[in-house]
């Protein structure tokens, strides 16, 4: 299991980037712990999030929060149904004085761009977009322009709003790495909100680590070790949601349409490396798997409109899975 070719050098340097960015996270977030390790995750594999929430609850913030922890670039498209690919990916443009075309690039070209209710922009602005986040390149005007190295799309949908909205298809939530859903906070944490406004805590903007940094992690990431029983159980968990009327009671069983594809496969690993790495570690158990189940299954599980009607939601088709899978 531990089987690692990473130097005690290597993790203790590591854990001194992760914990420089936690710490900045913290000070400036307050609660919203799993938001903060899905992030990470996002940063370490080099991949997209999707975080859903009502509005208010720290999503923007949290993003920028992100961003100005390594120094990197910034962008924040709001969403709306008039929103062109051309918005967001670049244009040409002419220009009288020099009698020729020049190139726009889009705030698409950036380390952290942030979707703000995703959902809100037509389904043609949304393939666009997931189109760059999979090629990690844009074309304009018959040119490939390559997107950043370090390069995370962090979108947000609301769920409780859905008039003039665009919802994303399920093969289309299958290209976001992980889905992180948010839930207000306690009497306690808006108290510390508050305080935290009233000393500008947020006005305060640091660098803790570098891009360099980053690009260190998901490079160390790649090394972290998984074993093969690790493997076959994250396939058992997503073979299973293909097949739950064999695994799981046919009462739950009814109410799934469609399970998770290879892509979650791939995502459980690249995503338990990176939470082996949060956790000081460089190999992967199959606790991690477990704790990232809800994460890389609940966008690609589809459930029926039965379940909808009888309030079942897909956590609970995801615990009873994970509960009858053996633990190797």
């Amino acid at each position: 299991m531990k089987n690692s070719n990473i130097s005690i050098e290597e993790i203790q340097k590591s854990n001194e980037i992760i914990s420089l960015i936690s710490n900045y996270y913290t000070s400036r977030i307050v609660g919203q712990n799993n938001l903060k390790i899905s992030l990470l995750i996002s940063l370490i594999a080099n991949g997209h999030i999707l975080v859903e929430s009502v509005p208010g609850l720290a999503k923007t913030t949290a993003a920028k929060v992100l961003t100005e922890s390594c120094g990197g670039k910034f962008s924040r498209i709001q969403c709306t149904p008039d929103l062109l690919p051309s918005d967001i990916m670049g244009t040409q443009t002419y220009n009288a004085k020099t009698a020729e075309f020049e190139t726009k690039i889009g705030p698409v070209c950036a380390n952290f761009v942030l979707l703000d209710e995703i959902n809100r922009s037509s389904s043609k602005t949304q393939s666009a977009m997931l189109e760059a986040m999979q090629e990690r390149q844009v074309s304009i005007g018959g040119e490939i322009y390559k997107l950043p190295e370090i390069f995370i799309v962090i979108a947000t949908q609301n769920p409780i709003e859905q008039e003039g909205t665009y919802l994303l298809s399920e093969a289309q939530q299958d290209r976001f790495i992980i889905k992180e859903t948010l839930h207000y906070p306690t009497a306690n944490e808006e108290l510390e909100v508050l305080n935290r406004i009233e000393r500008d805590v947020f006005e305060h903007k640091q660098k803790v680590v570098s891009l360099k940094d980053i690009k260190y992690l998901q490079e160390l990431c790649k090394k972290v070790y998984m074993d093969d029983s690790v493997k076959k159980y994250l396939i058992s968990i997503v073979y299973s949601t293909r097949n739950a009327s064999k695994v799981i009671d046919p009462n739950l069983a009814k109410y799934v349409t469609n399970g998770a594809s290879t892509r979650a496969s791939i995502a459980f690993m690249e995503a338990g490396k990176a939470l082996a790495l949060i956790n000081g570690r460089t190999y992967v158990t199959p606790d991690d798997i477990k704790a990232l189940s809800y994460s890389i299954l609940r966008h690609r599980i589809s459930l029926n409109f039965e379940a909808l009607a009888d309030e079942v939601k897909v956590e609970t088709i995801i615990d009873a899975i994970i509960s009858s899978i053996k633990v190797p």
